[in-house]
């Protein structure tokens, strides 16, 4: 549906197998944008940790909430296949969102 509002979740890294963080918004652009220019305060920031090598997107903010946090409870290997599955070179997705 037109205008029908999507919601992400996504992890950043600092490097291949470096320092994960997950989150979820509702502008996916816009908040990897803030996480690069270092305007996120915290984890991110302190960490250099920018890097988006994985997102998915949801119809509702109630569903993308619950796997956010589920996949924070994740352990790390199982964040690493799930990278890899779908970008095996880990490479910054951030380049290919406005094309």
């Amino acid at each position: 549906m037109i205008g029908e509002k999507q919601y992400y979740v996504y992890i950043i890294a600092s490097a291949k197998y470096g320092t994960l963080y997950i989150g979820v918004t509702n502008d996916l652009l816009k908040r990897i944008w803030e996480h690069k220019e270092k305007l996120v305060e915290g984890f991110t920031k302190k960490h250099a940790v920018h890097k988006l090598v994985y997102f998915e997107v949801h119809q509702e903010i109630e569903a993308a909430i619950v796997r956010e946090k589920r996949l924070k409870n994740w352990n790390r290997q199982w964040k690493i296949n799930l990278i890899e599955e779908h970008n095996p070179e880990w490479g910054d997705l951030y380049l290919n969102l406005n094309q």
